[in-house]
């Protein structure tokens, strides 16, 4: 069955009003305007007042909050995707979909990122994350699932799955043996 352009958009708008939003790979930011304009763009489908939530969200985003007026183009890799973060945030979602959120960024970024999905997630926010870095993932996800050439080969609780040595021989690089979870 295929769907024509106008079908499609309106079941993509049908999907964002239900409350699950996008915030996709190479975080597709519209560069020539500012990193506030970006995350109002993320508001397009809200009818009620969402200038709390920008404001929370660039509380969220400290950093954002300094580059407000800077165009999204000039920003670094790790706040670029805070931008496209905090942009799908702006639409309130049940469900953030998060494709590749450390892809590309220096590993300090990659800590500050993976604390800010730990924060949406805890207050609140239902997240499905999408991440080759399968360690960090595991660290802050609760459920997890491997796939092998599109196919689910294991699932289970995250902290189990860090600890399985198969696991992490085949996908975190270790030698098989657990890991200590105490260090975090």
């Amino acid at each position: 069955m295929g769907l024509d352009q106008n079908s499609q958009s309106s079941r993509i708008d049908q999907i964002v009003s239900a409350g699950m939003v996008l915030s996709p790979e190479g975080r597709q930011l519209f560069g020539d305007l500012t990193v506030e304009e970006n995350l109002r763009i993320g508001a397009y489908l809200r009818r009620d007042d969402w200038s709390k939530d920008l404001v929370e969200i660039l509380a969220l985003f400290p950093r954002l909050a300094e580059r407000r007026r800077q165009l999204a183009k000039t920003l670094s890799g790790g706040e670029q995707q805070m931008v496209a973060i905090g942009r799908a945030l702006m639409s309130r979602p049940k469900l953030l979909l998060l494709d590749e959120p450390s892809l590309g960024l220096a590993p300090i970024f990659v800590r500050e990122v993976m604390k800010l999905i730990s924060t949406i997630h805890a207050s609140g926010t239902t997240i499905f994350l999408v991440e080759q870095n399968a360690r960090q993932a595991l660290r802050i996800a609760t459920q997890a699932f491997v796939l092998e050439k599109g196919r689910l080969t294991t699932a289970g609780p995250a902290a189990t799955l860090i600890d399985d040595p198969k696991i992490t021989a085949a996908y975190l690089g270790g030698s098989g043996k657990p890991t200590n979870q105490g260090e975090k």
